[in-house]
């Protein structure tokens, strides 16, 4: 367990306001725009929590983004990759009735458990993370009503977009504490 000397010092890029991540200039997630309807809402909200995921991932080595938070939990940045990966997958099945597609890293928590330091693991996290990102959102494109009920639960599609949106969101929060814990960076 490490000491309260032992904790690294916590820092920020920003400048212009000292409990940013990064300067206004440089934030990625806002465009200046704000969105016209329902469903760009919730597209603009998933994009900048899925960008805040990478923004606190950014400039860590394979060791760092898998450091695991405080015993007995696996939650590491790295584990978040790959679990967010997994539930991108794990969402499509809730569109169809078909036979679910499979686990991408094996049984219950093993996105967690599999996170190893390894750069291999790493470039694979990022793939994954991207691959099904990609396939979520353009498996949701073919949906223009968001109360349109679709799969064996009959799931709305706006619940599933709330549900992305709070699945990236109560993640975006764990990996600010697991930032600061590997190396002091904090920020909105």
């Amino acid at each position: 367990m490490r000491s309260m000397s032992d904790q690294p010092a916590r820092w920020t890029r920003a400048t212009v306001y000292p409990d940013m991540w990064t300067d206004p200039a440089d934030d990625l997630r806002d465009s200046g725009d704000s969105p016209e309807g329902e469903l760009a809402t919730l597209l603009d909200f998933l994009k900048n929590y899925r960008i805040t995921l990478r923004m606190k991932c950014e400039g860590l080595d394979a060791g760092q983004l898998a450091r695991r938070s405080v015993p007995p939990s696996t939650m590491s940045l790295l584990g978040l990759l790959r679990h967010l990966a997994e539930v991108e997958r794990d969402w499509r099945n809730w569109l169809t009735d078909d036979e679910p597609l499979a686990k991408l890293y094996g049984a219950k928590d093993a996105d967690f458990h599999g996170a190893v330091a390894g750069q291999a693991v790493v470039d694979a996290a990022y793939a994954d993370l991207e691959r099904e990102q990609a396939e979520t959102d353009a498996a949701l494109a073919g949906y223009a009503d968001l109360g349109e009920r679709v799969g064996r639960d009959g799931v709305s599609i706006r619940e599933l977009m709330v549900h992305r949106i709070d699945e990236y969101a109560r993640h975006a929060g764990h990996a600010d504490l697991l930032r600061e814990c590997v190396d002091g960076r904090v920020g909105q």
